[in-house]
């Protein structure tokens, strides 16, 4: 039998109340509060907070405070990745990001789901997986909705709501974010 930890990861449906998930978003929890407690000339201190949370990538990131998220430990990120001011990351499944990926403030990346029958979602929660390439930036505002994949060298317009995925090299925007045109060189 599956934890519910496993069960989570693996987008099935688990008890978001398990002690063991509880334990890991207070600790997850925890390390922004203090994360964004921190002054800029605190960089030692951020940089061992973000080798701490995140699942991979802590080493390189590049995040402008405060930021929040519910594990950390399910974020991998690539090299360099840039988060502004506010982002936001509930990662109850695996939030994978490549490298040199820029997010504007307040980008919002959500995972998790609940069923829509009412008694249902009392007790349990499920989830997907949200992948965004490399080279990516990701314009203020935006929110990225459970099981999107962005595809490298795209650009999200600020505002946008992600409800599908976006292919390599096109700027997509609006609400719901559908894609406007092919990014050429030079533009």
């Amino acid at each position: 039998m599956n934890s519910e930890r496993e069960k989570m990861i693996a987008g099935e449906l688990y008890d978001a109340m398990d002690l063991e998930l509880v334990a890991a978003r207070d600790h997850a929890r925890d390390l922004c509060q203090t994360l964004n407690a921190t002054r800029e000339s605190d960089r030692d201190v951020r940089r061992a907070i973000l080798r701490s949370l995140f699942g991979a990538g802590g080493d390189s990131v590049w995040m402008q405070p405060p930021f929040f998220c519910d594990y950390g430990t399910n974020i991998e990120l690539g090299e360099r990745v840039y988060f502004n001011f506010n982002c936001v990351v509930l990662d109850v499944c695996p939030v994978r990001i490549g490298s040199f990926t820029l997010f504007g403030p307040a980008v919002q990346i959500y995972t998790p789901l609940h069923p829509f029958e009412a008694v249902a979602r009392r007790g349990k929660e499920f989830g997907k997986a949200v992948t965004i390439g490399s080279d990516v930036w990701v314009g203020g505002g935006a929110i990225i909705l459970p099981g999107v994949t962005i595809g490298s060298r795209a650009v999200i317009g600020a505002g946008s709501v992600v409800t599908r995925d976006v292919p390599d090299g096109v700027f997509a925007a609006g609400n719901p974010c559908r894609v406007i045109r092919e990014i050429t060189e030079g533009t």
